[in-house]
């Protein structure tokens, strides 16, 4: 499974003793052959505060059908007047895991399918990596529509569309929700620290149990690369939660 992701992921694997140096672009980085056990753990529960929408806007209650419907004909932000189409979500509604990234990009609110081109491609390769099919998988993203030339959502724009994603989350029940990107694990944990600081910890999706697991958006690994066995130290720690082992 470390020869499929490394070799998917564009990294070249070296033996030496009882170590496998991966050659990271420039940069070699030291990885164990056995999966290491990552720093101490504390579970933090992160409280998310409750969002005031009007009555037509709630999404509390609602099943997959009347979810989608409902997020097609939002107009909660301003977003709805620039958007091509809403970007709901893909995968299977009985996946054990649920990733989230942060918003739709150009292809995507074209298509109306979250994580394509080359990012996707890149995620894909990850999922696969893991030893998983996409019928294990839900894919979805924290805003429902592309923010213009793709920049960052604000606060306000996030709140509206915080009510379908936890709803998607109550839905569901994933055993492990993957947060790929900055936005979508500020937005998960309502937390403005950096990727540095929320990587490697289980953090847990307020009054659910949840695990939260966060790492690099597949977008910035094509522009960081040094990052990607990082990102499969992350990987390793949700397939380890998934599977009822010590994170």
């Amino acid at each position: 499974m470390h020869d499929q992701y490394l070799q998917a992921m564009g990294i070249t694997r070296w033996v030496k003793r009882e170590l496998d140096p991966v050659s990271v672009d420039d940069e070699t980085v030291e990885v164990k052959e056995e999966i290491a056990a990552p720093k101490p753990i504390e579970s933090n529960e992160v409280e998310l505060s409750v969002v005031q929408t009007p009555e037509s806007h709630q999404a509390d209650n609602l099943a997959w059908p009347e979810l989608i419907e409902q997020v097609k004909t939002c107009v909660a932000c301003d977003l709805h007047a620039t958007r091509t189409q809403t970007v709901f979500g893909e995968g299977s509604q009985q996946a054990d895991w649920l990733i989230v990234g942060d918003a739709p990009g150009t292809d995507e609110d074209i298509q109306g399918k979250p994580f394509l081109g080359k990012g996707g491609q890149l995620l894909t390769a990850m999922v696969e990596a893991m030893g998983l099919k996409w019928e294990h998988v839900y894919i979805t993203n924290s805003l429902k529509c592309r923010p213009p030339e793709s920049r960052d959502p604000n606060e306000e724009e996030i709140a509206a569309c915080h009510v379908f994603l936890k709803r998607q989350i109550e839905l569901l029940q994933p055993k492990v929700i993957l947060a790929v990107g900055r936005v979508a694990a500020h937005n998960l944990l309502e937390s403005n620290e950096p990727m540095k600081v929320m990587r490697g910890t289980e953090f847990t999706y307020k009054d659910t149990g949840i695990p939260v697991v966060v790492t690099y958006h597949p977008a910035y690994l094509l522009r960081a690369p040094s990052n990607k066995a990082k990102a499969w130290q992350d990987l390793k720690m949700a397939m380890r939660i998934v599977a009822g082992e010590s994170a």
